[in-house]
């Protein structure tokens, strides 16, 4: 009688529609039923020690990864927090991300990423994508948004938290500053180093950017000079490229200016490498200030007047606030004010 093969293992069988490796199949693989290889891979101490060691086995060599979303439909809870800001190329953001990330890692959150490029319809498009899974919490940037995505965050249930600027709606949560009034305190820089012909010159024209364009003419105004209000507005997208043509631009159209307000450091950088390139001299012919304290701007020839914004500790604290909602704890202070700094420089 001829010897018998030896019996295979049985192929492991997976998910029809998408080929992936399931929870049952690494109980199949490991010889226990699905809630054990589901509790095993949480972590729970009623499981014994051997049959976590086995699952994980199976697990490690089956390469099942666990899907969040079928955890998240199962307890209702998401280890996700979906976090959206307006660009990703910008220095202010991708740092206020990186402390976002720092807060919510170690406490065993991930972030989805979302960019909405300043773009109402790419905004809901996001919100509408990121909360069908069901994330455990939002962070998105600022206050102004569409009816259509406000109420996608007001009918998720999620916790929110904005940030960049403070709220003040009843149950809002956020955590920023004010742009108005630091837009003010940079005009009464200038205004008290004896400047009196200041012209306004902001890009991309977001809520955040006209805001400070508010404080600066709120500035002149209390100072008796309201009809000295000059603002030299551009849609497009702020760049040093674009603040070296605005330089030109506001000089050959209002000459007795005498110092102009950019209202981020790329455009005021850019600004004061075409006027050391042409000979004007700055703070002599006119003044330059700019806006969030970007990397570069104290390396400036001169040094570049702005406002410190504090991006890393918003993130910071808007994290600490949004996990403390995401447990249902209190929050002491759901709007949160950090302030901002005018760090005075050579150029103003």
């Amino acid at each position: 009688m001829p010897p018998s093969k030896p019996v295979s293992d049985p192929p492991v069988r997976r998910a029809r529609a998408t080929g992936r490796v399931t929870l049952a199949d690494v109980a199949q693989a490991a010889g226990v039923s699905p809630i054990t290889v589901s509790r095993a891979l949480r972590g729970e101490r009623s499981v014994a020690q051997e049959l976590c060691e086995r699952v994980q086995a199976a697990a490690t060599a089956l390469g099942y990864v666990p899907d969040p979303a079928a955890r998240a439909l199962a307890s209702s809870r998401s280890s996700h927090v979906a976090v959206l800001i307006p660009k990703l190329s910008n220095t202010l953001f991708v740092e206020l991300l990186d402390a976002v990330q720092n807060s919510l890692v170690p406490a065993g959150y991930q972030t989805l990423i979302g960019v909405t490029h300043y773009d109402a319809g790419e905004e809901e498009a996001v919100l509408r994508s990121f909360l069908a899974h069901r994330p455990a919490g939002l962070i998105v940037t600022g206050r102004d948004r569409s009816p259509a995505a406000a109420a996608l965050i007001e009918g998720s249930g999620v916790p929110c938290v904005h940030v960049m600027e403070v709220e003040v709606e009843p149950g809002s949560h956020s955590v920023g500053f004010s742009q108005r009034e630091a837009g003010r305190a940079i005009t009464q820089h200038l205004l008290d180093r004896g400047r009196s012909h200041i012209a306004y010159v902001a890009a991309q024209l977001d809520p955040r950017t006209l805001e400070r364009g508010e404080g600066y003419a709120q500035a002149l105004a209390q100072a008796g000079l309201a009809d000295r209000v000059n603002k030299v507005l551009s849609a497009e997208p702020s760049s040093m490229a674009l603040g070296a043509v605005m330089l030109e631009r506001v000089l050959r159209e209002a000459p007795d200016t005498d110092a102009i307000f950019f209202c981020n450091d790329d455009l005021a950088q850019g600004a004061l490498l075409a006027a050391l390139r042409q000979g004007v001299a700055v703070p002599g012919r006119v003044a330059v200030a700019g806006f969030n304290d970007l990397p570069g701007s104290d390396q400036m020839v001169p040094p570049l007047t702005t406002v410190a914004t504090p991006r890393r500790e918003i993130g910071e604290q808007a994290a600490q606030m949004l996990m403390k909602l995401m447990r249902g704890l209190p929050v002491e202070q759901p709007n949160l004010d950090l302030g901002f700094q005018v760090i005075r420089r050579a150029s103003a």
